[in-house]
Protein backbone atom coordinates (compact mmCIF):
# COMPACT_ATOMS: atom_id res chain seq x y z
CA UNK A 1 0.00 0.00 0.00
CA UNK A 2 1.40 3.57 -0.82
CA UNK A 3 1.34 5.80 1.54
CA UNK A 4 2.91 9.33 0.86
CA UNK A 5 3.95 11.81 4.38
CA UNK A 6 3.01 15.31 4.14
CA UNK A 7 3.68 17.69 7.27
CA UNK A 8 0.08 16.83 9.01
CA UNK A 9 -1.31 14.40 6.85
CA UNK A 10 -0.77 11.16 4.61
CA UNK A 11 -1.43 10.26 1.36
CA UNK A 12 -2.90 6.41 0.93
CA UNK A 13 -4.43 3.99 -1.49
CA UNK A 14 -7.98 4.49 -1.36
CA UNK A 15 -10.57 1.34 0.35
CA UNK A 16 -13.32 -0.08 0.41
CA UNK A 17 -13.78 1.28 4.15
CA UNK A 18 -13.30 4.88 2.83
CA UNK A 19 -16.94 4.38 0.74
CA UNK A 20 -19.33 6.00 3.85
CA UNK A 21 -17.19 8.64 4.20
CA UNK A 22 -16.89 9.50 0.19
CA UNK A 23 -20.82 8.52 0.03
CA UNK A 24 -21.53 11.12 2.32
CA UNK A 25 -19.04 14.04 0.83
CA UNK A 26 -20.34 13.26 -3.02
CA UNK A 27 -23.99 13.69 -1.79
CA UNK A 28 -22.96 17.10 0.03
CA UNK A 29 -24.70 20.35 -1.49
CA UNK A 30 -22.01 22.27 -0.41
CA UNK A 31 -19.11 20.03 -1.02
CA UNK A 32 -20.46 19.49 -4.75
CA UNK A 33 -20.93 23.29 -5.30
CA UNK A 34 -17.22 24.00 -4.44
CA UNK A 35 -16.36 21.26 -7.01
CA UNK A 36 -19.22 22.46 -9.91
CA UNK A 37 -20.22 18.90 -9.53
CA UNK A 38 -24.19 17.99 -8.50
CA UNK A 39 -24.34 15.46 -5.89
CA UNK A 40 -24.95 12.40 -6.68
CA UNK A 41 -28.67 10.93 -6.33
CA UNK A 42 -27.90 6.76 -6.37
CA UNK A 43 -28.28 5.01 -3.28
CA UNK A 44 -25.33 3.36 -0.93
CA UNK A 45 -25.67 0.18 -2.26
CA UNK A 46 -25.42 1.64 -5.63
CA UNK A 47 -22.70 3.54 -5.13
CA UNK A 48 -20.44 1.15 -3.06
CA UNK A 49 -20.80 -1.48 -6.29
CA UNK A 50 -19.46 1.46 -8.46
CA UNK A 51 -17.01 2.03 -5.69
CA UNK A 52 -15.82 -1.78 -5.58
CA UNK A 53 -15.27 -1.64 -9.51
CA UNK A 54 -13.35 1.47 -9.03
CA UNK A 55 -10.81 -0.16 -6.35
CA UNK A 56 -10.90 -3.51 -8.85
CA UNK A 57 -10.41 -1.70 -11.67
CA UNK A 58 -7.89 1.28 -11.68
CA UNK A 59 -7.77 3.36 -14.50
CA UNK A 60 -4.47 4.04 -16.20
CA UNK A 61 -5.57 8.17 -16.87
CA UNK A 62 -5.49 8.82 -12.96
CA UNK A 63 -4.07 8.39 -9.50
CA UNK A 64 -6.41 8.76 -6.59
CA UNK A 65 -5.46 9.09 -2.87
CA UNK A 66 -7.31 9.18 0.59
CA UNK A 67 -6.17 11.86 2.47
CA UNK A 68 -5.79 10.88 6.30
CA UNK A 69 -4.73 13.09 9.43
CA UNK A 70 -1.30 11.80 11.08
CA UNK A 71 -3.55 9.72 13.23
CA UNK A 72 -5.48 8.26 11.02
CA UNK A 73 -8.78 9.98 10.23
CA UNK A 74 -9.73 9.77 6.63
CA UNK A 75 -10.38 13.58 5.89
CA UNK A 76 -10.88 13.36 1.92
CA UNK A 77 -9.48 13.03 -1.23
CA UNK A 78 -7.05 13.89 -3.65
CA UNK A 79 -6.06 12.93 -7.57
CA UNK A 80 -4.28 13.54 -10.18
CA UNK A 81 -5.80 12.52 -13.58
CA UNK A 82 -6.10 13.18 -17.61
CA UNK A 83 -2.78 11.93 -17.21
CA UNK A 84 -0.85 13.15 -20.46
CA UNK A 85 2.52 11.59 -20.97
CA UNK A 86 2.99 12.94 -24.27
CA UNK A 87 2.56 16.31 -23.38
CA UNK A 88 4.10 15.26 -19.43
CA UNK A 89 1.18 17.06 -17.62
CA UNK A 90 -1.82 15.96 -15.41
CA UNK A 91 -4.77 17.92 -13.42
CA UNK A 92 -4.82 18.04 -9.85
CA UNK A 93 -8.12 17.96 -7.67
CA UNK A 94 -8.45 18.03 -4.17
CA UNK A 95 -11.44 17.57 -1.75
CA UNK A 96 -11.33 17.99 2.47
CA UNK A 97 -14.94 16.62 3.09
CA UNK A 98 -14.85 16.89 7.14
CA UNK A 99 -15.30 20.41 7.97
CA UNK A 100 -13.51 20.40 10.75
CA UNK A 101 -10.60 20.27 9.10
CA UNK A 102 -11.33 22.95 6.89
CA UNK A 103 -9.23 26.80 7.24
CA UNK A 104 -6.25 24.73 9.23
CA UNK A 105 -3.33 24.24 6.37
CA UNK A 106 -4.33 21.09 5.65
CA UNK A 107 -5.32 21.64 1.93
CA UNK A 108 -1.99 23.42 1.42
CA UNK A 109 -0.17 20.47 2.98
CA UNK A 110 -1.96 18.11 0.84
CA UNK A 111 -1.52 19.79 -2.44
CA UNK A 112 2.20 20.55 -1.38
CA UNK A 113 2.39 16.71 -0.72
CA UNK A 114 1.00 15.43 -3.99
CA UNK A 115 3.26 17.67 -6.45
CA UNK A 116 5.97 16.81 -4.47
CA UNK A 117 5.18 13.51 -5.36
CA UNK A 118 4.40 14.11 -8.71
CA UNK A 119 7.66 15.78 -9.35
CA UNK A 120 9.97 13.50 -7.95
CA UNK A 121 8.08 10.09 -8.51
CA UNK A 122 6.42 10.70 -12.23
CA UNK A 123 8.04 12.46 -15.16
CA UNK A 124 5.21 15.11 -15.43
CA UNK A 125 6.54 18.27 -16.13
CA UNK A 126 2.97 20.52 -15.73
CA UNK A 127 0.45 20.41 -13.20
CA UNK A 128 -2.66 22.24 -13.72
CA UNK A 129 -5.77 22.72 -11.69
CA UNK A 130 -9.23 24.68 -12.67
CA UNK A 131 -10.76 26.07 -9.72
CA UNK A 132 -14.51 27.72 -9.41
CA UNK A 133 -13.17 32.21 -9.63
CA UNK A 134 -15.51 32.84 -6.54
CA UNK A 135 -13.77 29.82 -4.43
CA UNK A 136 -10.95 32.82 -3.13
CA UNK A 137 -10.11 30.20 -0.27
CA UNK A 138 -9.07 27.90 -2.66
CA UNK A 139 -7.16 30.11 -4.78
CA UNK A 140 -5.12 31.65 -2.06
CA UNK A 141 -4.32 27.99 -0.96
CA UNK A 142 -3.17 27.18 -3.73
CA UNK A 143 -1.07 30.25 -4.94
CA UNK A 144 0.38 29.52 -1.23
CA UNK A 145 1.85 26.41 -2.58
CA UNK A 146 3.37 27.82 -5.92
CA UNK A 147 0.42 27.49 -8.54
CA UNK A 148 0.30 30.09 -10.84
CA UNK A 149 -3.05 31.46 -12.52
CA UNK A 150 -3.30 31.45 -16.09
CA UNK A 151 -6.14 32.36 -17.38
CA UNK A 152 -10.08 32.52 -16.87
CA UNK A 153 -11.99 29.46 -18.54
CA UNK A 154 -15.54 29.36 -18.88
CA UNK A 155 -17.37 25.66 -18.47
CA UNK A 156 -21.11 24.76 -18.30
CA UNK A 157 -21.50 28.08 -17.57
CA UNK A 158 -19.13 28.64 -14.55
CA UNK A 159 -16.14 30.83 -14.20
CA UNK A 160 -12.69 29.18 -13.61
CA UNK A 161 -9.61 29.92 -13.25
CA UNK A 162 -6.73 27.89 -14.39
CA UNK A 163 -4.07 27.23 -12.01
CA UNK A 164 -0.59 25.61 -13.64
CA UNK A 165 2.74 25.03 -11.50
CA UNK A 166 5.94 23.37 -13.57
CA UNK A 167 8.47 21.06 -12.64
CA UNK A 168 11.32 23.32 -12.93
CA UNK A 169 9.35 25.85 -11.04
CA UNK A 170 8.92 23.30 -7.94
CA UNK A 171 12.49 22.23 -8.56
CA UNK A 172 13.90 25.80 -8.09
CA UNK A 173 12.47 26.64 -4.27
CA UNK A 174 9.24 24.77 -4.19
CA UNK A 175 7.49 27.94 -3.87
CA UNK A 176 5.95 30.78 -5.95
CA UNK A 177 7.61 33.94 -4.99
CA UNK A 178 4.72 36.08 -5.87
CA UNK A 179 2.21 33.25 -3.76
CA UNK A 180 2.02 35.14 -0.57
CA UNK A 181 -1.39 36.15 0.74
CA UNK A 182 -0.67 39.94 0.16
CA UNK A 183 0.18 39.23 -3.74
CA UNK A 184 -2.29 40.00 -5.84
CA UNK A 185 -3.73 38.29 -8.90
CA UNK A 186 -2.81 38.61 -12.50
CA UNK A 187 -6.29 37.99 -13.11
CA UNK A 188 -7.64 40.24 -10.14
CA UNK A 189 -9.45 42.75 -11.21
CA UNK A 190 -8.89 45.21 -8.24
CA UNK A 191 -11.00 46.36 -5.24
CA UNK A 192 -14.09 45.84 -7.11
CA UNK A 193 -13.69 42.21 -7.99
CA UNK A 194 -13.81 39.12 -5.58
Amino acid sequence: MVRILGQNIALRDKQLEDASNDYSWRTDEELSSLDAATPITMTYPQFLRYYQDELRYPGIGSRRFAIETIHGQHIGNCMYYDIDNFRGQAELGIMIGDRNYWNKGYGADVVKTLVNHIFTDTTLNRIYLHTLEWNTRARRSFKKVGFNEVKKVNRDRKQFILMEIRRHEWLNGNQNPNASQDSPSLLDPGPTGL
